[in-house]
């Protein structure tokens, strides 16, 4: 979902957001997303990911994206409920301009509803807005890559009958 993007210098908030249904467990999707150092390999619009201490509440991140090439943007983790919730936020001082990513994971079975939202805002938002690229594809993206990486432990983890 994108919010005032077709004139942006009167936005208050833009933000985007990807939704899709897991064919595995919630621990095993927390297990995929939580593992930063992978995330190039299934995530198409993921540079890397670098972070000094573990995944953790007040972690310092820095993420590469192909959408900014060779452009680092600087996060902290500011809620972190393992297997449910994390929200990574960024910005500039005072408010000025923020980002707060939002991961959000809900069991159901052996299934998992997965949701991420990001929201910008703040009174420089008026002059950034435009060159934030559209990153529908992207969440899009991040979304499916997520799915096929927790399906395949899924199925890599179900043993196999041999044939009689």
């Amino acid at each position: 979902m994108v919010a005032n993007r077709t004139d942006p210098y009167l936005a208050l908030m833009l933000e985007y957001e990807t939704k899709i249904d897991i064919d595995a467990p919630a621990a095993i999707v927390w297990e995929v997303l939580s593992d930063l150092a992978s995330w190039p390999q299934w995530d198409p619009f993921c540079e890397r990911i670098e972070a000094k201490q573990p995944l953790a509440l007040g972690a310092k991140l820095k993420v590469f994206s192909t959408l900014s090439p060779g452009r680092g943007f600087s996060l902290r983790v500011t809620t972190y409920e393992p297997g449910h919730r994390m929200v990574w936020t960024g910005g500039m001082p005072l408010g000025l301009f923020r980002g707060q990513r939002t991961y959000l994971l809900a069991a159901h079975g052996e299934r998992t509803h997965f949701e991420m939202c990001e929201v910008f805002s703040g009174p420089m938002l008026k002059l950034i807005a435009k060159s934030i690229p559209d990153m529908t594809e992207a969440f899009d993206a991040f979304a499916a890559g997520l799915k096929a990486r927790a399906e395949q432990r899924v199925r890599q983890a179900v043993p196999t009958r041999a044939a009689s």
